[in-house]
């Protein structure tokens, strides 16, 4: 059995974190899937950026957009439903069997749209009715304005992985959006079994702000994400519990799991392996990039089973040991949600410009 495999064992969730048509059409998801026991997929901007720019398998289909007259913008949403759609069916055998906890494929909606309510919401109706599958889950940044939408989804019975969540203020009120929308759904006659939700709490970008910050040398360098996520887990633990929650259990409400994002370390000097080896835990997921994919295929992994859980004290004293060197926290939460979504943004016109550019050379 494979490392990645192994992690289904401790309860969490592998899902593979690439998306691109030469992964769907030559056989690379589906061994994931077999062999290394994935579970999930996730995309966004940037991932289907890559993909396009690569170009392999997407030409042909290009050129008949070109034909029929679509414009960029639409030309692309249509090669990312098909990748999405075609991927989803890949993993709905994953689905019935793990009786609809897992086996989904998540897509972004325009990262323009990431201060936008009312676009949000009216985009991702739309994108989960074009898929028309069961198994997609559609991503809503954790923005201030992306809450109203999160919340919007999940009482319209929406799958919703929620991304680009960094402090944990902000993920108490992800989870928050999300009760209330379990609530709507209930309320209006809607089965809460039927409705998935993912937090997406991103990672390693945490430890390269944090270290940024930081003078040469000072302990506290590499030790900011894994704590923060480790106290973002202790919050999920802490509101899904009670008498609001166990209100909405008694329905067949999910939990709304952690899903561990961004975790390929960035700095060399950490293991590659680093914010899986210490975020194992149960009703979590970790999205592994293709580099995490390799380390643990080659078994670089650490795996010791649950070690979200650990030293949570520990966890606590890493932050009131930042402040006291200094490091405004939540600034460096708040930098890194508007870098991010810059981030996305940037990666979707850019996508934009290269398939222009390569419908004008296929014609």
């Amino acid at each position: 059995m494979s490392d990645i495999a192994r992690l289904n064992d401790f309860g969490q969730s592998p899902w593979y974190d690439n998306l691109a048509r030469s992964l769907l059409t030559g056989g690379g998801l589906q061994a994931l899937i077999t062999n290394d026991g994935i579970r999930g997929v996730t995309s966004n901007p940037t991932i289907f950026e890559k993909a396009m720019a690569a170009g392999e398998g997407y030409d042909e289909q290009l050129a008949a957009c070109g034909k029929e007259g679509l414009a960029i913008e639409d030309s692309y949403w249509r090669l990312v439903v098909d990748d999405v759609g075609h991927a989803a069916d890949l993993l709905l055998p994953v689905h019935e069997a793990s009786g609809g906890a897992d086996g989904f494929v998540s897509v972004e909606v325009s990262p323009d749209l990431a201060h936008d309510s009312a676009g949000t919401i009216v985009q991702a109706k739309s994108l989960f009715e074009r898929l028309g599958r069961k198994n997609v889950m559609i991503k809503i940044p954790a923005t201030l304005e992306g809450l109203p939408a999160i919340e919007a989804n999940i009482a319209a019975g929406i799958n919703t992985n929620v991304t680009l969540i960094f402090s944990l203020a902000r993920h108490d009120k992800v989870i928050g959006a999300y009760l209330a929308g379990l609530e709507s759904f209930v309320a209006g006659g809607g089965d809460p079994s039927t409705v998935s939700s993912v937090a997406s709490f991103f990672v390693s970008r945490v430890d390269t702000e944090t270290d940024r910050r930081l003078p040469e040398g000072s302990p506290l360098r590499g030790k900011a994400a894994v704590a923060n996520a480790r106290l973002a887990y202790r919050l999920f633990t802490q509101r899904f519990s009670g008498g609001r929650w166990d209100a909405l259990a008694a329905k067949g409400a999910r939990l709304q799991r952690p899903l561990w994002a961004s975790t390929s370390t960035k700095n060399p000097a950490y293991s590659p392996t680093l914010y899986i080896d210490e975020l194992i835990g149960q009703h979590t997921v970790n999205t592994l990039a293709p580099a995490s994919i390799e380390a643990l295929q080659k078994g670089d992994g650490n795996l010791k089973g649950d070690t979200v859980t650990a030293d949570v004290a520990g966890a606590d004293q890493v932050m009131v040991d930042l402040d006291a060197a200094g490091v405004d926290f939540d600034d460096v939460t708040l930098t890194l949600e508007r870098e991010g979504v810059a981030s996305f943004a940037s990666s979707f016109h850019d996508a934009l410009a290269t398939l222009e550019k390569r419908r004008a050379e296929v014609g």
